[in-house]
């Protein structure tokens, strides 16, 4: 893959494809924090998106595309805004039945302990 296929548009869009998956992905493992998840998830399907267009565009170079490539792309994102307004939704009937909104964290396995010591 040479540099000036990264700059053609769907080159761009992988790329940010990519970019976004990472930090989507980064985010949910470093964050407790339920709604910080609930972002990285999105970020991670957002990216999900832009490489799948990517593959779109690339496979079928001309205006516009593949038009199925694209149709699933618009279900995806029907599909992601149920799944974040279902998880905002639960958020907020934990938040109110535990009064948090972050994970507790995980408790020490005493296995563990003893193989270390």
């Amino acid at each position: 893959m040479s540099v000036d296929s990264l700059f053609t548009q769907p080159g761009l869009y992988g790329v940010t494809g990519a970019l976004a998956i990472g930090i989507g992905v980064y985010g949910l493992i470093v964050r407790p924090h339920l709604v910080r998840k609930i972002i990285a998830v999105n970020m991670v399907g957002s990216g999900v998106f832009l490489l799948f267009g990517a593959v779109a565009d690339r496979a079928a170079p001309g205006p516009g595309g593949d038009p199925v490539p694209h149709a699933m792309i618009i279900t995806g994102i029907v599909v992601a805004l149920s799944a974040t307004a279902l998880a905002a939704t639960l958020t907020l009937r934990l938040s109110r039945e535990t009064g948090r909104t972050a994970l507790p964290p995980e408790p020490e396995d005493p296995a563990v302990q003893d193989k270390e010591s």
